[in-house]
């Protein structure tokens, strides 16, 4: 087995390699990690067994520290249906002395969660116990499986009653502007920070990625009360940015759009990811946020990352 550190030249069969995969999203797209390039130093590694592509990892380094990323919502070793788990345990021991030889000391694992792969393949997991990696910070999201969901709670179903009757209009949007003004009003108040993406970011990645990153916003008339950012993957529908002005908590516009999200949008894909209610690297539990996601018939489902000291 032979390991090399990602180039621009590999680009394309790189990006083959995550749309031919089992556990492999667009978050893993060059043109998708490089968006932020310039804030972290990209380690990203290939590994071949007799010259055949076998496994990539999205990875960077800071500090001596490798991890597998944290500019992504998850990450992790990127393998395709035919990984066996002979293989992956090739793979690990193969990339830690690989690491080894580069003075890293550390090596922080962030797993893909099971409802982003199209077909089993926690035999990382399995091979990071037997290396005697620790549990670092377990994260809980809540989520929807759409082929067996659970009844909204009546708190949900009066604020969508009362939406409708106010005639609230739910609209596919590419006004980014508008919602992130909104979006990061909201979050300066409440959390005193910034959305993750620039408004200039996210606007560059939709255009980039319109099948997987959509807005979706919540109207009275013409005024704006919240919306939804959505990532698209091939098995899950994720929020990634939710939003509400005063009106649109008041009027019930986000228990509309979900409504209409969770049970009429893209019904090919079974899950729908509310994402994490945790703070603190996991430690604190958001009980508000994550009842609020519960009342729509969301579970938990967790967000691992692993450490391996080297």
């Amino acid at each position: 087995m032979t390991i090399e550190r990602y180039s621009a030249e590999h680009k394309d069969k790189w990006n083959q390699f995550i749309e031919e995969s089992r556990n492999g999203t667009f978050l893993f797209h060059r043109d998708f990690m490089e968006y932020h390039a310039d804030r972290f130093f990209d380690f990203s590694l290939l590994f071949y067994k007799k010259n055949r592509l076998v496994a990539v990892l999205p990875c960077h380094v800071n500090n001596g520290i490798a991890y597998t990323h944290q500019g992504l919502t998850y990450g992790g070793l990127i393998t395709k249906k035919q990984a066996t788990t002979a293989l992956i345990q090739e793979v690990l021991f193969h990339l830690i002395s690989y690491l080894r030889k580069y003075n890293i000391s550390q090596f922080v694992y962030k797993a893909v969660p099971h409802i982003y792969s199209n077909y089993p393949c926690q035999e990382d997991l399995y091979m990071l116990s037997q290396l005697n990696a620790n549990l670092y910070i377990r994260s809980i999201s809540s989520v929807i499986d759409r082929r067996e969901p659970i009844q909204f709670s009546l708190l949900r179903k009066r604020q969508i009653r009362k939406a409708e009757k106010l005639g609230l209009e739910i609209t596919k949007s590419s006004d980014y502007a508008s919602f992130w003004d909104l979006l990061s009003a909201n979050l300066l108040t409440k959390h005193n920070v910034k959305p993750v993406h620039t408004l200039e970011e996210i606007t560059r990645l939709a255009s980039l990625f319109p099948n997987n990153i959509q807005l979706f916003t919540v109207h009275k008339k013409t005024d704006l009360l919240g919306g939804c950012v959505l990532f698209i993957t091939d098995k899950t529908i994720h929020t990634q940015y939710i939003s509400a002005n005063d009106n649109g908590k008041k009027s019930g516009a986000l228990d509309l759009l979900f409504q209409q999200l969770i049970n009429t949008f893209r019904r090919d894909i079974p899950y729908f990811d509310f994402g994490i209610s945790t703070e603190n690297k996991g430690l604190h539990l958001n009980k508000g946020l994550i009842h609020q996601k519960e009342g729509f018939g969301a579970r938990g489902v967790v967000y691992d990352q692993y450490i391996l000291y080297l």
